[in-house]
């Protein structure tokens, strides 16, 4: 049998992830695929970097925990097209999160082909616990 947690164990993990990476952690999307790991260097190119805001994820509910406000770049730094982020806490020194991005990715954003200069904006992010 495999592990089970309770919801209350499972929203408090999540709740974990915002208090260690801290407030206004910054997000990079990158073109290509994403490394093996977080600990590995970041490939392809930096399509647009967002400072997320301070209280960047809302408390967990039912294991699962969803961004809050706008996360968004009002310039994006290059053209080209996403394949997969990266969140970083707020001095660039640790990457925490990384996953795909997209219109169909562990990120959903607004489009998966950016023009350097326009506007970005992630649509939505959910991490959800597993073992429930």
């Amino acid at each position: 049998m495999a592990l089970q947690y309770s919801t209350a164990v499972r929203d408090a993990k999540l709740d974990q992830i915002e208090t260690t990476i801290s407030t206004a952690p910054v997000m990079r999307i990158l073109s290509g695929s994403a490394p093996a790991n977080c600990a590995a260097a970041e490939t392809g190119t930096i399509i647009a970097t967002l400072t997320l805001p301070s209280d960047w994820m809302a408390a967990a509910s039912g294991g699962s925990k969803a961004k809050s406000g706008t996360w968004s770049d009002a310039s994006a730094d290059n053209a080209g097209t996403i394949g997969y982020f990266r969140i970083y806490d707020s001095g660039l020194t640790t990457c925490h999160i990384q996953g795909t991005a997209g219109t169909t990715g562990d990120l959903d954003t607004d489009t998966d082909t950016v023009t350097a200069g326009q506007t970005f904006t992630v649509n939505t992010f959910t991490i959800t616990a597993g073992n429930a």
